[in-house]
Protein backbone atom coordinates (compact mmCIF):
# COMPACT_ATOMS: atom_id res chain seq x y z
CA UNK A 1 0.00 0.00 0.00
CA UNK A 2 2.91 2.40 1.09
CA UNK A 3 4.74 1.65 -2.44
CA UNK A 4 1.43 2.23 -4.23
CA UNK A 5 1.18 5.80 -2.36
CA UNK A 6 4.72 6.87 -3.32
CA UNK A 7 4.40 5.87 -7.05
CA UNK A 8 0.76 7.76 -7.01
CA UNK A 9 2.61 11.10 -5.61
CA UNK A 10 5.64 10.73 -8.10
CA UNK A 11 3.42 10.69 -10.94
CA UNK A 12 1.07 13.50 -9.83
CA UNK A 13 4.72 15.06 -9.81
CA UNK A 14 5.52 14.54 -12.84
CA UNK A 15 2.34 15.18 -14.29
CA UNK A 16 2.17 18.55 -12.65
CA UNK A 17 5.45 19.60 -13.71
CA UNK A 18 4.58 18.53 -17.35
CA UNK A 19 1.63 20.77 -16.93
CA UNK A 20 4.41 23.09 -15.26
CA UNK A 21 5.91 23.08 -18.72
CA UNK A 22 3.54 23.13 -21.12
CA UNK A 23 2.13 26.54 -19.27
CA UNK A 24 5.45 27.94 -19.61
CA UNK A 25 5.75 27.14 -23.41
CA UNK A 26 2.69 28.46 -24.21
CA UNK A 27 3.73 31.55 -22.07
CA UNK A 28 6.51 31.83 -24.54
CA UNK A 29 4.95 30.88 -27.48
CA UNK A 30 2.07 34.24 -26.90
CA UNK A 31 4.66 36.65 -26.35
CA UNK A 32 6.60 35.44 -29.16
CA UNK A 33 3.76 35.64 -32.12
CA UNK A 34 3.27 39.40 -30.63
CA UNK A 35 3.87 41.95 -33.42
CA UNK A 36 4.74 44.44 -30.87
CA UNK A 37 6.72 43.84 -27.37
CA UNK A 38 6.85 45.82 -24.69
CA UNK A 39 9.37 45.44 -22.40
CA UNK A 40 6.90 44.02 -19.61
CA UNK A 41 6.78 41.39 -21.99
CA UNK A 42 10.39 40.78 -22.64
CA UNK A 43 11.12 40.72 -18.91
CA UNK A 44 8.13 38.12 -18.48
CA UNK A 45 9.56 36.14 -21.32
CA UNK A 46 12.83 35.73 -19.82
CA UNK A 47 11.87 35.00 -16.60
CA UNK A 48 9.82 32.00 -18.20
CA UNK A 49 12.66 31.22 -19.88
CA UNK A 50 14.58 30.61 -16.46
CA UNK A 51 11.38 28.67 -15.24
CA UNK A 52 11.11 26.26 -18.25
CA UNK A 53 14.75 25.37 -18.33
CA UNK A 54 14.95 23.01 -15.89
CA UNK A 55 11.76 21.59 -16.76
CA UNK A 56 12.31 20.71 -20.60
CA UNK A 57 15.34 18.39 -19.80
CA UNK A 58 13.67 15.44 -19.18
CA UNK A 59 10.52 16.75 -21.76
CA UNK A 60 9.62 15.32 -25.32
CA UNK A 61 12.02 16.52 -28.16
CA UNK A 62 9.35 18.92 -29.43
CA UNK A 63 9.11 20.53 -26.08
CA UNK A 64 13.05 20.67 -26.18
CA UNK A 65 13.40 22.18 -29.81
CA UNK A 66 10.63 25.04 -29.31
CA UNK A 67 12.48 25.84 -26.26
CA UNK A 68 15.69 25.73 -27.98
CA UNK A 69 13.90 28.23 -30.30
CA UNK A 70 12.15 30.24 -27.69
CA UNK A 71 15.76 30.84 -25.86
CA UNK A 72 17.97 31.39 -29.33
CA UNK A 73 15.15 34.51 -30.63
CA UNK A 74 15.13 35.81 -27.24
CA UNK A 75 17.99 38.50 -27.82
CA UNK A 76 16.28 38.78 -31.14
CA UNK A 77 13.16 39.84 -29.53
CA UNK A 78 15.26 42.21 -27.07
CA UNK A 79 17.20 43.73 -30.38
CA UNK A 80 13.98 44.83 -32.03
CA UNK A 81 12.34 46.26 -29.13
CA UNK A 82 14.90 48.37 -28.24
CA UNK A 83 15.74 49.48 -32.07
CA UNK A 84 11.52 49.75 -32.47
CA UNK A 85 12.27 52.70 -29.74
CA UNK A 86 12.13 55.96 -31.56
CA UNK A 87 15.58 57.66 -29.51
CA UNK A 88 17.44 54.39 -30.64
CA UNK A 89 16.71 54.47 -34.03
CA UNK A 90 19.85 55.95 -35.34
CA UNK A 91 21.42 54.33 -32.92
CA UNK A 92 23.98 51.44 -34.43
CA UNK A 93 25.80 51.01 -31.84
CA UNK A 94 22.85 49.14 -29.21
CA UNK A 95 22.85 46.21 -31.97
CA UNK A 96 26.85 44.86 -30.34
CA UNK A 97 24.76 44.91 -26.92
CA UNK A 98 22.80 42.76 -28.06
CA UNK A 99 24.53 40.47 -30.78
CA UNK A 100 27.25 38.36 -29.68
CA UNK A 101 29.50 35.59 -31.10
CA UNK A 102 27.97 33.49 -29.22
CA UNK A 103 23.94 34.51 -29.16
CA UNK A 104 24.38 34.08 -32.92
CA UNK A 105 25.69 30.91 -33.14
CA UNK A 106 23.01 29.83 -30.82
CA UNK A 107 20.05 31.36 -33.09
CA UNK A 108 22.16 29.12 -36.18
CA UNK A 109 22.36 26.12 -34.35
CA UNK A 110 18.49 26.26 -33.08
CA UNK A 111 17.04 27.34 -36.15
CA UNK A 112 18.37 24.98 -38.16
CA UNK A 113 16.96 22.31 -35.40
CA UNK A 114 14.17 23.52 -35.13
CA UNK A 115 13.84 24.01 -38.70
CA UNK A 116 14.66 20.17 -39.14
CA UNK A 117 12.18 18.84 -36.90
CA UNK A 118 9.65 20.66 -38.70
CA UNK A 119 10.59 19.33 -41.73
CA UNK A 120 10.52 16.03 -40.12
CA UNK A 121 7.21 16.18 -38.85
CA UNK A 122 5.85 17.32 -41.58
CA UNK A 123 4.08 20.32 -38.94
CA UNK A 124 5.22 23.62 -40.44
CA UNK A 125 4.63 26.09 -37.18
CA UNK A 126 7.61 27.94 -37.52
CA UNK A 127 9.35 27.46 -41.01
CA UNK A 128 7.91 30.45 -42.71
CA UNK A 129 8.68 33.16 -40.03
CA UNK A 130 12.31 31.39 -39.83
CA UNK A 131 12.58 31.94 -43.05
CA UNK A 132 11.54 35.39 -42.95
CA UNK A 133 14.09 35.64 -40.16
CA UNK A 134 16.92 34.39 -41.45
CA UNK A 135 16.00 37.15 -44.86
CA UNK A 136 15.83 40.04 -42.31
CA UNK A 137 18.96 39.32 -39.99
CA UNK A 138 21.33 38.54 -42.68
CA UNK A 139 21.91 42.39 -43.51
CA UNK A 140 22.66 42.92 -39.41
CA UNK A 141 24.49 40.14 -39.68
CA UNK A 142 26.99 41.06 -42.11
CA UNK A 143 27.12 44.59 -40.75
CA UNK A 144 28.12 42.79 -37.40
CA UNK A 145 30.89 40.88 -39.43
CA UNK A 146 32.76 44.18 -41.22
CA UNK A 147 32.22 45.64 -37.73
CA UNK A 148 34.18 43.66 -35.71
CA UNK A 149 36.39 42.93 -38.67
CA UNK A 150 37.02 46.59 -38.91
CA UNK A 151 37.78 46.33 -34.66
CA UNK A 152 40.48 43.77 -36.17
CA UNK A 153 38.49 40.90 -33.94
CA UNK A 154 38.96 38.68 -37.32
CA UNK A 155 37.98 35.27 -35.44
CA UNK A 156 34.93 36.79 -34.32
CA UNK A 157 34.08 37.97 -37.74
CA UNK A 158 34.89 34.91 -39.29
CA UNK A 159 32.70 33.06 -37.04
CA UNK A 160 29.50 35.25 -38.20
CA UNK A 161 30.14 35.15 -41.66
CA UNK A 162 30.22 31.04 -41.11
CA UNK A 163 26.90 31.27 -39.12
CA UNK A 164 25.36 33.43 -41.47
CA UNK A 165 26.46 30.16 -44.04
CA UNK A 166 25.05 27.78 -41.80
CA UNK A 167 21.48 29.93 -41.99
CA UNK A 168 21.76 29.79 -45.67
CA UNK A 169 23.99 27.07 -47.59
CA UNK A 170 23.30 28.92 -50.95
CA UNK A 171 25.36 31.97 -49.67
CA UNK A 172 29.36 30.00 -50.26
CA UNK A 173 30.64 33.52 -50.25
CA UNK A 174 30.06 34.05 -46.88
CA UNK A 175 32.23 30.82 -46.09
CA UNK A 176 35.03 32.11 -48.48
CA UNK A 177 35.09 35.57 -46.57
CA UNK A 178 34.78 33.81 -42.98
CA UNK A 179 37.72 31.62 -44.41
CA UNK A 180 39.93 34.57 -45.34
CA UNK A 181 39.17 36.17 -41.51
CA UNK A 182 40.34 32.94 -39.89
CA UNK A 183 43.51 33.34 -41.51
CA UNK A 184 43.80 36.83 -40.67
CA UNK A 185 43.29 35.89 -36.89
CA UNK A 186 46.24 33.64 -37.34
CA UNK A 187 43.38 30.53 -36.39
CA UNK A 188 44.72 28.52 -39.05
CA UNK A 189 43.39 25.38 -37.44
CA UNK A 190 39.75 26.85 -37.71
CA UNK A 191 40.74 28.61 -41.55
CA UNK A 192 41.84 24.96 -42.41
CA UNK A 193 38.12 23.82 -41.48
CA UNK A 194 36.77 26.50 -43.88
CA UNK A 195 38.97 25.88 -46.74
CA UNK A 196 37.87 22.30 -46.56
CA UNK A 197 34.41 23.05 -46.42
CA UNK A 198 34.55 25.14 -49.57
CA UNK A 199 36.83 22.29 -51.10
CA UNK A 200 34.13 19.79 -50.39
CA UNK A 201 31.62 21.95 -51.66
CA UNK A 202 33.09 22.46 -54.98
CA UNK A 203 33.14 26.49 -54.82
CA UNK A 204 34.69 28.24 -57.21
CA UNK A 205 33.52 32.07 -56.55
CA UNK A 206 33.15 32.39 -60.53
CA UNK A 207 31.20 35.12 -62.06
CA UNK A 208 30.54 37.88 -63.74
CA UNK A 209 30.26 41.88 -62.21
CA UNK A 210 28.10 44.18 -64.12
CA UNK A 211 29.36 47.18 -64.17
CA UNK A 212 27.67 51.03 -65.82
CA UNK A 213 29.19 54.52 -65.24
CA UNK A 214 26.49 57.26 -63.04
CA UNK A 215 26.12 59.60 -66.05
CA UNK A 216 26.12 62.36 -62.37
CA UNK A 217 28.76 61.30 -60.42
CA UNK A 218 30.99 59.71 -63.26
CA UNK A 219 31.68 56.73 -61.35
CA UNK A 220 31.57 53.25 -62.20
CA UNK A 221 29.16 51.62 -60.10
CA UNK A 222 28.26 47.77 -59.88
CA UNK A 223 24.82 46.03 -59.86
CA UNK A 224 23.90 42.82 -58.60
CA UNK A 225 22.68 41.84 -62.31
CA UNK A 226 22.92 42.35 -65.71
CA UNK A 227 19.18 43.03 -66.06
CA UNK A 228 19.34 45.80 -63.30
CA UNK A 229 22.31 47.06 -65.04
CA UNK A 230 20.59 47.06 -68.10
CA UNK A 231 17.55 48.98 -66.89
CA UNK A 232 19.67 51.95 -65.38
CA UNK A 233 21.27 51.92 -68.87
CA UNK A 234 17.78 52.30 -70.55
CA UNK A 235 16.74 54.64 -68.10
CA UNK A 236 19.58 57.29 -69.35
CA UNK A 237 20.74 57.69 -65.67
CA UNK A 238 24.07 55.15 -66.65
CA UNK A 239 26.30 54.72 -69.65
CA UNK A 240 29.43 52.60 -70.50
CA UNK A 241 28.35 49.35 -69.50
CA UNK A 242 30.66 46.71 -68.99
CA UNK A 243 31.31 43.00 -67.71
CA UNK A 244 34.35 41.95 -65.98
CA UNK A 245 34.49 37.94 -65.12
CA UNK A 246 35.24 37.00 -61.59
CA UNK A 247 38.16 34.17 -62.05
CA UNK A 248 37.89 31.17 -60.50
CA UNK A 249 39.58 30.88 -56.75
CA UNK A 250 39.77 27.13 -56.52
CA UNK A 251 43.14 27.36 -57.46
CA UNK A 252 43.74 29.98 -54.37
CA UNK A 253 41.62 27.40 -52.00
CA UNK A 254 44.31 24.38 -53.04
CA UNK A 255 46.90 26.66 -52.43
CA UNK A 256 45.59 27.92 -48.97
CA UNK A 257 44.87 24.20 -47.55
CA UNK A 258 48.78 23.38 -48.62
CA UNK A 259 50.05 26.85 -47.08
CA UNK A 260 48.25 26.30 -44.04
CA UNK A 261 49.15 22.73 -43.49
CA UNK A 262 52.92 23.57 -43.83
CA UNK A 263 52.00 26.88 -41.31
CA UNK A 264 50.12 23.71 -38.94
CA UNK A 265 53.53 21.18 -39.43
CA UNK A 266 52.10 18.80 -41.42
CA UNK A 267 54.72 18.62 -44.02
CA UNK A 268 53.46 15.07 -45.27
CA UNK A 269 49.63 16.29 -46.41
CA UNK A 270 51.41 19.29 -46.69
CA UNK A 271 53.01 17.70 -50.15
CA UNK A 272 49.60 16.07 -51.22
CA UNK A 273 48.01 19.25 -51.01
CA UNK A 274 50.19 20.74 -53.06
CA UNK A 275 50.82 18.13 -55.37
CA UNK A 276 46.63 18.16 -56.18
CA UNK A 277 46.66 21.94 -55.95
CA UNK A 278 49.31 22.18 -58.91
CA UNK A 279 47.40 19.49 -60.76
CA UNK A 280 44.20 21.83 -60.59
CA UNK A 281 46.10 24.75 -61.53
CA UNK A 282 49.33 23.78 -63.10
CA UNK A 283 50.93 27.50 -64.36
CA UNK A 284 50.90 28.64 -61.01
CA UNK A 285 54.26 29.80 -59.97
CA UNK A 286 53.37 30.29 -56.68
CA UNK A 287 52.75 26.42 -55.95
CA UNK A 288 55.81 26.02 -56.86
CA UNK A 289 57.18 28.15 -54.87
CA UNK A 290 54.74 26.87 -52.03
CA UNK A 291 56.27 23.22 -52.14
CA UNK A 292 59.65 24.71 -52.45
CA UNK A 293 59.11 25.70 -48.75
CA UNK A 294 58.01 22.70 -47.34
CA UNK A 295 61.26 21.23 -48.42
CA UNK A 296 63.00 24.38 -47.13
CA UNK A 297 61.20 23.78 -43.84
CA UNK A 298 62.10 19.94 -44.09
CA UNK A 299 65.77 20.51 -44.83
CA UNK A 300 65.77 19.14 -48.34
CA UNK A 301 68.27 21.45 -50.44
CA UNK A 302 67.90 19.03 -53.33
CA UNK A 303 64.67 19.41 -53.74
CA UNK A 304 64.07 22.84 -52.96
CA UNK A 305 66.78 24.03 -55.45
CA UNK A 306 65.08 21.95 -57.71
CA UNK A 307 61.71 23.20 -57.52
CA UNK A 308 62.70 26.88 -57.72
CA UNK A 309 65.10 26.17 -60.69
CA UNK A 310 61.42 24.82 -62.04
CA UNK A 311 59.75 27.93 -60.97
CA UNK A 312 62.65 29.63 -62.86
CA UNK A 313 61.81 28.26 -65.84
CA UNK A 314 58.09 29.39 -65.75
CA UNK A 315 59.25 32.51 -64.47
CA UNK A 316 62.92 33.94 -65.43
CA UNK A 317 62.52 37.38 -64.27
CA UNK A 318 61.35 36.83 -60.76
CA UNK A 319 64.09 38.49 -58.84
CA UNK A 320 62.95 36.84 -55.35
CA UNK A 321 63.53 33.34 -56.73
CA UNK A 322 66.69 34.18 -57.96
CA UNK A 323 67.61 36.04 -54.79
CA UNK A 324 66.40 32.44 -53.20
CA UNK A 325 68.72 30.52 -55.07
CA UNK A 326 71.60 32.77 -54.13
CA UNK A 327 70.80 32.26 -50.62
CA UNK A 328 70.67 28.63 -50.98
CA UNK A 329 73.93 28.46 -52.75
CA UNK A 330 76.05 30.76 -49.80
CA UNK A 331 74.41 28.41 -47.15
CA UNK A 332 75.70 25.06 -49.38
CA UNK A 333 79.23 26.99 -49.66
CA UNK A 334 78.45 27.40 -53.54
CA UNK A 335 80.02 31.09 -53.36
CA UNK A 336 80.76 31.62 -56.90
CA UNK A 337 76.82 30.78 -57.81
CA UNK A 338 75.85 32.41 -54.88
CA UNK A 339 77.24 35.81 -56.29
CA UNK A 340 76.14 34.85 -60.20
CA UNK A 341 72.28 34.90 -58.64
CA UNK A 342 72.77 37.95 -56.39
CA UNK A 343 73.94 39.68 -59.18
CA UNK A 344 71.47 38.43 -61.41
CA UNK A 345 68.41 39.59 -58.86
CA UNK A 346 70.12 43.01 -59.24
CA UNK A 347 69.80 42.80 -63.01
CA UNK A 348 66.26 41.91 -62.68
CA UNK A 349 65.50 44.77 -60.12
CA UNK A 350 68.00 47.43 -59.57
CA UNK A 351 66.94 48.52 -56.19
CA UNK A 352 66.79 44.72 -54.66
CA UNK A 353 68.38 45.81 -51.20
CA UNK A 354 68.73 42.62 -50.18
CA UNK A 355 70.63 41.62 -52.68
CA UNK A 356 73.23 44.07 -52.20
CA UNK A 357 73.77 43.48 -48.60
CA UNK A 358 74.14 39.74 -49.26
CA UNK A 359 76.82 40.36 -52.04
CA UNK A 360 78.53 42.61 -49.20
CA UNK A 361 78.43 40.02 -46.68
CA UNK A 362 79.44 37.30 -49.55
CA UNK A 363 82.77 39.32 -50.10
CA UNK A 364 83.44 40.01 -46.25
CA UNK A 365 83.03 36.37 -45.56
CA UNK A 366 86.81 36.09 -47.18
CA UNK A 367 88.07 38.66 -44.35
CA UNK A 368 88.10 35.69 -41.97
CA UNK A 369 90.62 33.08 -43.27
CA UNK A 370 93.02 35.92 -44.15
CA UNK A 371 93.14 37.59 -40.69
CA UNK A 372 93.65 33.92 -39.25
CA UNK A 373 96.53 33.86 -41.62
CA UNK A 374 97.99 37.47 -40.50
CA UNK A 375 97.20 36.22 -36.44
CA UNK A 376 99.78 33.02 -36.98
CA UNK A 377 102.32 35.20 -38.37
CA UNK A 378 106.04 35.88 -36.82
CA UNK A 379 107.76 39.57 -36.87
CA UNK A 380 110.43 38.26 -39.13
CA UNK A 381 111.39 40.20 -42.09
CA UNK A 382 109.94 37.63 -44.73
CA UNK A 383 106.79 36.89 -42.55
CA UNK A 384 106.10 40.85 -42.55
CA UNK A 385 106.44 40.64 -45.70
CA UNK A 386 103.69 38.15 -45.83
CA UNK A 387 102.11 40.30 -43.64
CA UNK A 388 102.08 43.12 -45.91
CA UNK A 389 100.39 41.18 -48.56
CA UNK A 390 97.71 39.66 -46.42
CA UNK A 391 97.00 42.96 -45.34
CA UNK A 392 96.89 44.54 -48.55
CA UNK A 393 94.16 41.52 -49.91
CA UNK A 394 92.07 42.14 -46.38
CA UNK A 395 92.39 46.14 -47.79
CA UNK A 396 90.79 44.88 -51.50
CA UNK A 397 88.50 43.13 -49.39
CA UNK A 398 86.95 45.83 -47.61
CA UNK A 399 87.17 48.09 -50.56
CA UNK A 400 85.34 45.64 -52.75
CA UNK A 401 82.04 45.51 -50.17
CA UNK A 402 81.75 49.25 -50.44
CA UNK A 403 79.67 49.87 -53.50
CA UNK A 404 77.14 47.18 -52.33
CA UNK A 405 76.83 48.56 -48.42
CA UNK A 406 76.82 51.99 -50.46
CA UNK A 407 73.91 51.06 -52.08
CA UNK A 408 71.89 49.40 -49.24
CA UNK A 409 72.56 52.50 -47.35
CA UNK A 410 71.27 54.37 -50.29
CA UNK A 411 68.31 52.18 -51.24
CA UNK A 412 67.74 52.09 -47.32
CA UNK A 413 69.11 54.76 -45.44
CA UNK A 414 67.34 53.01 -41.75
CA UNK A 415 69.04 49.84 -42.16
CA UNK A 416 70.91 50.15 -39.08
CA UNK A 417 73.31 46.53 -40.35
CA UNK A 418 74.43 48.01 -42.91
CA UNK A 419 75.18 51.19 -41.78
CA UNK A 420 77.40 49.79 -39.21
CA UNK A 421 78.85 47.42 -41.01
CA UNK A 422 80.45 50.27 -44.06
CA UNK A 423 81.48 52.27 -40.72
CA UNK A 424 83.51 49.41 -39.85
CA UNK A 425 84.85 49.25 -43.20
CA UNK A 426 85.29 52.76 -43.55
CA UNK A 427 87.34 52.75 -39.97
CA UNK A 428 89.58 49.57 -41.52
CA UNK A 429 90.71 51.55 -44.18
CA UNK A 430 90.52 54.96 -42.22
CA UNK A 431 87.97 56.62 -44.12
CA UNK A 432 87.25 58.33 -41.06
CA UNK A 433 85.33 61.43 -43.12
CA UNK A 434 83.20 58.87 -44.70
CA UNK A 435 82.67 57.26 -41.61
CA UNK A 436 81.93 60.57 -39.25
CA UNK A 437 78.40 61.39 -40.59
CA UNK A 438 76.99 57.89 -40.61
CA UNK A 439 77.93 57.80 -37.06
CA UNK A 440 75.81 61.20 -36.23
CA UNK A 441 73.07 59.35 -37.80
CA UNK A 442 73.21 55.80 -35.77
CA UNK A 443 73.23 58.38 -32.98
CA UNK A 444 70.06 60.04 -33.96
Amino acid sequence: MKSKLILLVLAMMVSVATFAQKDELKTLKKIYAKEKTSDADIAEYKATLSKAETLVVSSTEDDKVYFGFYKAMSPVLELNLVMSKPENITNAGLILNYLTVENVNQLVVNLNATLAFEKKSGKQVYTKKIEETITSFKPMLVNFAVALANESKFKEAAVILHSIFELDKKDTEKLYYAASYAVNSKDYVLALQYYQELKALNYTGEGIIYYATNKESQKEESFNSKQERDIYVKGGTHEKPRDENIPSKRPEIFKNIALILVELGKSDEAKAAIQEARKESPEDVSLIITESDVYLKANDMVTYKRLISEALEKNPNNADLVFNLGVISYNNKEFVDAEKYYLKAIEINSKYTNAYLNLAILKLDSEKSLIEKMNKLGTSPAEMKKYDVLKKQREDVYKSAIPYLEKVTELDSENVEAIKTLIGVYNALEMTDKAKPLKEKLKK
